[in-house]
Order: C-alpha cells, then sequence, then structure tokens
C-alpha cells in the first residue's frame, strides 16, 4: 500500500554549496578535476558543477551582509575515482597545476589511495582512488 502524501511529494535531489570569492574561478577548477563544465547558476555570482551520480556543486559568492570566510573547516569536498596510486598521482598534480595545495602526502589506506589538499580559495580538497 502506498501513502499518498509520499506520493504527491516532488522528486527531491541533493547538491554541495561551497562559498567563493570567486565563483566562476572555483567552479573551473573542480570542473576540470572531474571532467566536467561548469554552468552559470542563477546569477552572475553563482556558478555550478555536475558531479557524476552525486548532483551539483553550487559555487556562490556570499552577500556583503552575511560573509562567510574562506578556509578548511568541517566540511570539504571529496572527490572519488577507481583506479590506483599512480592515478591518484597524477589526478594531483593536475589539482596542483590547476591551483591546488597540497596538505599532507598521500597515504595508501585499506581502501585505496587518498591525499588531502586546500583548493584554490583554501577550502578542504580529497582526492580519493579507490581500488578498482
Amino acid at each position: 500500500m502506498t501513502d499518498p502524501l509520499i506520493d504527491a511529494r516532488p522528486a527531491s535531489s541533493a547538491a554541495l554549496v561551497l562559498a567563493a570569492d570567486a565563483p566562476q574561478a572555483l567552479a573551473a577548477f573542480y570542473a576540470a578535476l572531474v571532467g566536467a563544465s561548469a554552468e552559470p547558476g542563477f546569477s552572475a555570482s553563482h556558478w555550478r558543477v555536475p558531479l557524476p551520480e552525486l548532483g551539483w556543486l553550487e559555487l556562490y559568492r556570499p552577500s556583503r551582509q552575511r560573509p562567510v570566510a574562506p578556509g578548511r573547516g568541517r566540511l570539504a569536498v571529496c572527490l572519488k575515482r577507481q583506479g590506483d596510486g599512480t592515478d591518484l598521482a597524477q589526478w594531483q598534480q593536475q589539482a596542483l597545476a590547476l591551483g591546488a595545495q597540497r596538505l599532507e602526502d598521500p597515504r595508501q589506506e585499506p581502501f585505496g589511495s587518498e591525499v588531502w589538499l586546500l583548493d584554490p580559495e583554501g577550502n578542504g580538497l580529497l582526492l580519493l582512488v579507490g581500488r578498482p
């Protein structure tokens, strides 16, 4: 038996929202890392990047009345691929060439290899390469 209230709800989607001083440039950074194209959003200060199997990364410039300080907080973007340590090294080099900064040396974990970076605006970014 179905619940008519549940069936009447509109479909939901998910997105990560990231404040940015330069949303268009940061969207281009993330788009390059996931092999996508950045798209204009709702205004000149809003850009979007489709994330495979996840939804969207929404980048926006905060209002001057409600600033959001850049930096590494508790929320970070994690981008994941399948592969091995060589794939992580190449992906990390791509990110560094695009303006990221490495926080830690890459490391091998039971689930694959990973490296913590900061994106060009100082937000936490984890590149994770899982074993195929």
